[in-house]
């Protein structure tokens, strides 16, 4: 398919041209950047499902098979396999929840999408708490999911994993979203 032709004239002056995120009160603390930016990505999730049918949220439009509704679940558990789990080592009886049997994602039987929303707004709620006040350069607590010290993450690299994660997902939700009604933009 061929892109439209754009206008004659001068081209866009782009280092004028908005950036589409979020404005942290500074543009240079790492740590905010890492606490906005994943803040925003875990909202972006849920605005992208916002408005999609019950059977949209239920079905897959891609390949591979994963539905959006399994998607929030994986990422539900994203939050509670790194901080609950990975970096407080608490234990999770089964941190890998997500999958089944077969290693799909999967979404609980006869479990609502509310209830889905709330259980992955609660997951965030108990990883923001973990990590409040917690210095980046801290290493993962030893015991959860990492058996040393000398593979346990610091904060830093755990909040830059699960923020890329986050990004990434958010994109196959926009194609998604994209798919199932046209929706399209961040």
């Amino acid at each position: 398919m061929r892109r439209p032709a754009r206008a004659k004239g001068p081209p866009p002056d782009r280092s004028r041209m908005p950036i589409d995120e979020p404005a942290p009160g500074s543009r240079t603390d790492p740590r905010e950047l890492l606490d906005t930016y994943l803040d925003h990505y875990r909202a972006e999730v849920l605005r992208k499902l916002d408005g999609l049918a019950e059977e949209e949220l239920r079905s897959s439009r891609v390949a591979s098979g994963w539905t959006p509704l399994e998607l929030l679940v994986h990422l539900t558990w994203v939050e509670r396999r790194w901080f609950e789990w990975g970096f407080a080592a608490r234990p999770l009886p089964d941190p890998w929840g997500d999958r089944g049997p077969d290693d799909r994602w999967t979404v609980p039987a006869d479990t609502g999408t509310e209830e889905l929303k709330d259980d992955f707004r609660a997951a965030c709620a108990r990883s923001r708490e973990i990590v409040a006040g917690v210095p980046l350069d801290r290493a993962a607590a030893v015991g959860g999911r990492f058996g040393s010290a000398a593979e346990a993450p610091s904060l830093a690299l755990i909040l830059f994993h699960v923020l890329q994660e986050y990004a990434r997902h958010a994109g196959h939700l926009d194609i998604v979203r994209e798919l199932a009604d046209g929706v399209t933009g961040g």
